[in-house]
């Protein structure tokens, strides 16, 4: 067959990513992952994204743009900009973007074949228009959760949500009224958490909760290798000053005070110890806040400060480049993994630690789909906890273990057959599986 003949035998789904490359986003990586390997499973994607000049804050990495194929067709469109919008106090890009997609997403479905729409995002507000679309265009959808729509944490714990609680408020108000139609009409569901199914069941009793699939982020060894020849403009730690240099990258917040209390509390047993090895010990948190520089807010320096470790502590609290993060962590002598007080928190970074092949300090909720998939693959040194109660707990065994008898200069290599399913190529696979199956759906529902 021809490449012409191979693509018109693909089925092809419009992938509704608003945040896209060159902006740096976590909610992007799952679509930005997939595209190399989507075609070679039968399907042919076209992206819809908001563009770049259109996300407020966004971080800009134009190597992203090299990481997949450059013949497939990204559609952008332009929302209101923030600095209008933000006159009366409104930022969101959902908000100020919503009906640019809705408009350049009607304009493709009427305009050409597409057999599936799939949103992956966490800009919730594009799950609504999947109803929206399927009765117009009799076109399926799939929705990824990449995180609660509704979101329970902030109201259990206390904790002040993002944005303040007003504008929290009105969001989860919207996505009360959104989300179970969005969900009644989706021909699948996938989720990066095996909990979401039983939290969706808990607000919705007629949802079937093993109708969820559950998908992590994959992990590329290909941006492993990017990252190992890459170099950031500005580096913000110094590998070659004789420290011995722990690193975590990505978001920090309220809900991993636990982990943060667990760490800091060992190596400050540690010393007083020994405190002559101790005081070449060095921890970075780089890209712990989702704001740009200068706005991002501190989220470790004040738990290492309330343990007395403060100044061996330090923190990037604004999002950095991709690829930066992935140097820092090829680069560091021991790398940090820290987990949510929430246990449905899933990070698909562990992905990355593990083909980072750094000694790894893992410290995640007992019930975490994390901690679940580290002892899978066996990697580093893993620890658990289930509240505050455990904290002295689990410090001392940090301490003995991972200072003390120097298991942070260990490298544990992952057992990488456990990890072979959760490479981007497997992900992808099971993906259009689940592509493949929202057809299925909508042919035996005719």
């Amino acid at each position: 067959m021809t490449a012409q003949d191979l693509q018109a035998a693909r089925r092809k789904v419009l992938i509704v990513s608003p945040h896209f490359a060159p902006i740096n986003a976590p909610d992007m990586q799952r679509v930005r992952m997939a595209l190399p390997y989507l075609r070679d499973n039968g399907w042919e994607p076209v992206v819809l994204a908001v563009s770049p000049e259109s996300v407020e804050g966004g971080v800009l990495e134009p190597l992203l743009e090299g990481t997949y194929p450059a013949d497939i067709r990204i559609v952008r469109v332009k929302g209101i900009p923030a600095r209008l919008t933000r006159l009366v106090g409104v930022g969101s890009l959902w908000w100020r973007c919503n009906r640019a997609l809705n408009k350049a997403g009607e304009k493709l479905l009427g305009c050409e074949r597409f057999d599936l729409v799939f949103f992956s995002t966490t800009q919730f507000g594009a799950f609504s228009l999947g109803p929206r679309w399927k009765r117009k265009f009799g076109v399926p959808y799939v929705l990824d959760y990449q995180d609660p729509w509704i979101n329970e944490y902030y109201k259990n714990t206390g904790t002040r949500p993002p944005g303040g609680k007003l504008k929290f408020g009105i969001s989860q108000w919207s996505a009360r009224r959104a989300e179970p139609k969005a969900l009644r009409g989706a021909s699948e569901v996938i989720a990066v958490s095996s909990a979401y199914g039983e939290t969706l069941k808990k607000h919705y009793p007629w949802f079937d909760p093993k109708t969820v699939k559950f998908l992590p982020f994959g992990a590329s060894e290909a941006d492993l290798a990017v990252a190992r020849t890459h170099r950031p403009t500005d580096p913000v730690v110094d590998f070659d000053d004789g420290y011995i240099h722990h690193v975590y990258t990505g978001r920090c917040g309220p809900d991993m005070t636990t982990a943060l209390k667990i760490l800091f509390r060992a190596f400050k047993h540690f010393l007083l110890l020994r405190p002559d090895e101790a005081k070449r010990i060095r921890f970075h948190f780089i890209g712990t806040d989702y704001a740009p520089r200068p706005f991002g807010r501190e989220w470790v320096i004040p738990t290492a400060a309330a343990e007395d470790v403060g100044a061996y502590v330090s923190e990037c609290c604004y999002r950095v480049p991709y690829f930066d993060a992935l140097y820092y962590l090829t680069r560091a002598d021991a790398l940090i993994a820290i987990g949510s007080n929430d246990p449905t928190y899933s990070a698909s970074k562990i992905f990355s630690y593990v083909l980072a092949r750094r000694p790894l300090l893992v410290v995640f909720h007992r019930d975490s789909p994390v901690l679940a998939l580290a002892n899978a693959m066996k990697c580093g040194q893993r620890y658990s906890f289930s509240g505050d109660k455990d904290v002295e707990r689990v410090a001392v065994s940090v301490a003995e273990e991972w200072f003390g008898e120097g298991k942070m200069g260990q490298l544990v290599e992952a057992d990488l057959s456990a990890f072979f399913p959760y490479s981007a190529k497997s992900m992808t696979k099971e993906l259009a599986k689940s592509f493949d199956e929202a057809l299925e759906a909508k042919a035996s529902s005719t």
